[in-house]
């Protein structure tokens, strides 16, 4: 029950915080003149991209903190809220630019090919999506939960391949209501998380002895 318990927070999570359905439209402008092909492939290289650099900053991110004199309790309250600030402007169906800023897209834009930057980092690996690994690694306990957190982080890059795969093959179909109403409800999932960290930081920094 606790691997399931831990399996069910850490996708909700990771999906939350990376929502790839959330990047489509972003992705589609900036990409006007790419064909499906270029489309599929920039995708494809994005997606695996971005399971990479999570599973590299889960892998070491204790170790950065040592380097640093990090806490996890202290990362825990500062990710906390740095994903709440995300999850308020995904309740508003919005783009955090803790996600990609303006300028980043503008860069994309200009691009011609944005499949590294700026679609894998920052817009599905960025700060968020970082900071979520790292925390969700310093809950996995056991060699299970280690196991399934790294699988889930391989599954979340096959799920951004999908969507972008299915909009860019059913363009035409994508409703932006639905679109909304799943941003929204990755947000709240995202609030409801965060504050599940700064919680999990407060109660180790005040009352870890």
């Amino acid at each position: 029950m606790e691997l399931m318990n831990f399996a069910l927070m850490s996708a909700g999570a990771l999906f939350a915080i990376v929502n790839p359905m959330a990047a489509v439209p972003t992705f589609f402008a900036m990409t006007p003149d790419n064909t499906e092909a270029e489309r599929l492939q920039m995708a494809r290289t994005a997606s695996i991209t971005a399971s990479g650099v999570l599973i590299l900053f889960a892998a070491t991110g204790n170790r950065l903190f040592g380097i640093f004199g990090i806490t996890i309790a202290a990362f825990q309250m500062a990710g906390g809220l740095l994903l709440l600030l995300v999850s308020l402007d995904s309740l508003r169906a919005k783009r955090s630019a803790v996600q990609e800023t303006e300028e980043e897209k503008q860069e994309g834009i200009e691009k011609d090919d944005i499949s590294i930057t700026p679609l894998a980092i920052p817009m599905l690996s960025g700060p968020g999506a970082i900071t979520t690994a790292i925390l969700l690694q310093s809950k996995a306990k056991t060699i299970l939960q280690n196991t399934v957190l790294y699988a889930l982080f391989i599954v979340i890059g096959f799920a951004c391949y999908l969507t972008f795969r299915f909009s860019i093959k059913k363009a035409k179909k994508i409703n932006p209501i639905a679109m909304n109403i799943t941003t929204r409800l990755m947000g709240l999932i995202l609030a409801a998380t965060a504050m599940q960290f700064m919680l999990d930081g407060i109660k180790k920094f005040f009352f870890a002895n």
